[in-house]
């Protein structure tokens, strides 16, 4: 795990960013933690900025998240538009 830079948003949607997990082409994924009193843990994955009004781009990640849907026995939530802070 990588710990978080100066320039990484420390909380997306519930979830208060603790760590990266890992980056790539479509942004950064990091561990985070449901402040909500939910199911604790998650991947978060947030988007590169000039990648989130493409509608290109939001129809792969519609087709991501769906492909999550189907994976048997996982858990997973998707939060559309949500603020980084």
């Amino acid at each position: 795990m990588i710990p978080l830079r100066k320039s990484d948003p420390r909380q997306a949607g519930p979830y208060r960013l603790e760590t990266v997990l890992g980056s790539g082409g479509m942004g950064r994924v990091y561990l985070g933690r449901d402040t909500t009193g939910g199911a604790g843990l998650a991947a978060v994955k947030v988007i590169r900025p000039e990648y989130a009004e493409d509608p290109l781009f939001r129809k792969r990640f519609e087709r991501e998240v769906g492909a999550l849907d189907r994976v048997k026995g996982g858990a997973h939530r998707a939060a559309h538009g949500q603020r980084l802070r």
